[in-house]
């Protein structure tokens, strides 16, 4: 899954992942990947889940809202349910604590203020 993924980025330089401490991310073949891509390794700290208290709230969030309760009829079109989540979620859903903006309407802007500042 790893490599899939390292194959849509055009550079890896300087590139953080972040992850809890399961068997699979402290394995020599991914920790191997990610230092051939130059990609700097994070973990949360052992037994401590609110080092990933955002992405759990995320996938939670994700689950309530398009998972739990539905069918659906192939592995694709849960795919394409998750695609689409994922882009409302980014693109269209405003949040209060961002002044009523989308997150990447919020980054925008704070990007603009700081290249303007």
């Amino acid at each position: 899954m790893l490599k899939k993924a390292l194959k849509k980025v055009k550079n890896t330089n300087g590139l953080v992942i972040h992850s809890d401490q399961g068997f699979h991310y402290q394995h020599m073949s991914w920790v191997s990947t990610l230092e051939e891509n130059n990609i700097i390794q994070s973990m949360s700290r052992k037994g401590n889940c609110l080092d990933n208290a955002i992405i759990e709230n995320f996938f939670g969030l994700l689950k309530q809202e398009i998972y739990y309760g539905e069918k659906y009829n192939s592995i694709e079109d849960l795919t394409k349910a998750i695609h689409k989540y994922i882009y409302w979620f980014n693109n269209i859903r405003i949040k209060e604590k961002l002044k009523g903006l989308s997150p990447v309407q919020f980054r925008k802007q704070s990007c603009y203020n700081i290249e303007n500042f």
